[in-house]
């Protein structure tokens, strides 16, 4: 009996593109930024991603990194564009929510700085979720 690729646990090939050199430290920058843990990061990653997306990684951190979020110093902190276009992580709901929330706390006198790290906690949440 033939089996297809796609039919395939593509887990082990995940995990091996994820923890090469170039991407295992693309994948400790972003842990990094969220404030996780490696290992929980890569296994979000092999979970949600797929292949293509996971092969382009560094360059789309890279590119997420030097053209998201430019004029929006909140939106910058949170990595709005960076987590929901260039690294998806978060789907574009979710995050709209979370910087709605995090514009609120700021607007009734919050510092911006806490403001920003409850924010980050929320992205955290759904990134593991």
């Amino acid at each position: 009996m033939t089996r297809y690729l796609y039919e395939k646990d593509l887990r082990p090939m995940k995990y091996t593109i994820l923890t090469s050199t170039k991407h295992d430290r693309t994948v400790r920058e972003i842990a990094r930024r969220l404030g996780m843990a490696d290992a929980k990061l890569r296994m979000v990653m092999i979970r949600r991603f797929d292949m293509s997306l996971l092969e382009n990684l560094e360059s789309r951190w890279e590119m997420g990194q030097k053209y998201a979020d430019g004029a929006d110093l909140v939106a910058e902190e949170l990595g709005y564009e960076l987590f929901t276009r260039f690294v998806p992580l978060v789907d574009t709901e979710t995050m709209q929510s979370i910087y709605d929330e995090t514009k609120t706390m700021i607007g009734d006198g919050l510092a911006a700085d806490e403001a920003v790290a409850r924010g980050k906690e929320r992205i955290r949440e759904a990134v593991l979720g």
